[in-house]
């Protein structure tokens, strides 16, 4: 390392430039499947096909890699960070019970990942404390999955940037209302949503307050009267007397002294309305990119964090 570059400083500057998360496997010459974590893969050539990627010397995997005749490059999806992480762990059982397909060579191709190419080595390179691996890209297959971004040292998502200008009122109020207002976007698919789940909800013998309540004492349970009460005002109801006697009455709740506890069968009702809930949600968001969802619902949380911190005057709950 330069004296003029200090190594910590020249890693953290290097984050700033987001890359796909890869896991690049190959075969031992015992037939052992070998592979680990990788993001500095990169393409190098469309005609003829070669892709690149590289690896520390001082990586146990260092000599089987470079010894191998062909190797396969997989792009994850953003929904297998726990496969990235398991392959980026050392001695882990990485391929333990996982369904594998096999390339040239026999290597070890994973499924569930945005594309794969299956390669020989053509060329290695010193690259410093790295040799470089260039590779024909003999085989490939490209899936519709988003896939997963490495930033900053942290696992990310792509989302699609839309050019969006400034919002100007076009003079038309009701097309401008659906269109970018917030609270009536909001609302209103919370409506559609709730419309699908308020009858399993009334099949229980339940009505909307209750299940609140009930959703309410999932998230943190113990809260009493006052602060259940809070938290319902935002939906613009009331926590009664009446309503905690009605789940009392019903063996859904129970109190230690002022405090409000879910009993064994209320706990077994709202996990089988939140499994219900998390059913009509991926179908109503089933035509919507992985990422944009998770942005999404980052965005929401943080909105609702805000907006509990201005309406309770204090720091809102998680």
């Amino acid at each position: 390392m330069s004296k003029n570059i200090e190594s910590r400083e020249f890693r953290q500057a290097l984050g700033a430039f987001a890359t796909g998360v890869t896991i690049v496997t190959t075969r031992d010459p015992n037939g052992v499947d070998v592979g680990l974590t990788a993001n500095s893969f990169n393409s190098v050539s469309i005609d003829p096909p070669l892709v690149l990627w590289s690896l520390s010397r001082t990586a146990k995997s260092h000599v089987v890699f470079s010894e191998a005749e062909y190797f396969a490059v997989h792009i994850l999806s953003a929904d297998q960070e726990p496969l990235s992480r398991a392959f980026a762990t050392r001695g882990a059982d990485k391929f333990g019970g996982i369904q594998l397909q096999r390339g040239a060579g026999g290597v070890p191709l994973l499924d569930g990942c945005a594309a794969r190419f299956v390669c020989r080595t053509s060329y290695r390179y010193e690259g410093g404390d790295h040799e470089i691996f260039v590779g024909e890209v003999l085989d490939f297959e490209h899936f519709d999955r988003q896939p997963l971004i490495f930033q900053k040292g942290k696992y990310a998502i792509a989302v699609s940037k839309a050019a969006v200008g400034p919002q100007e009122w076009s003079g038309d109020l009701s097309a401008d209302f659906r269109k970018n207002f917030l609270s009536y976007l909001v609302g209103f698919a919370h409506s559609l949503l709730m419309r699908r789940i308020v009858p399993a909800i009334q099949a229980r013998g339940l009505d909307e307050s209750e299940y609140f309540v009930l959703a309410a004492l999932g998230m943190e349970d113990g809260r009493n009267a006052t602060e259940l009460d809070q938290l319902l005002q935002i939906t613009s109801r009331r926590v009664t007397p009446q309503l905690l006697h009605s789940l009392g009455a019903k063996s859904l709740v129970r109190y230690e002294g002022e405090n409000v506890h879910l009993t064994d069968a209320g706990r077994k009702m709202l996990i089988e309305l939140v499994s219900l809930s998390k059913a009509v949600e991926e179908d109503a968001v089933r035509h919507i990119d992985y990422g944009e969802v998770a942005l999404l619902k980052q965005n929401l949380r943080q909105m609702i964090r805000t907006s509990l911190a201005d309406t309770l005057q204090e720091d809102p709950r998680e």
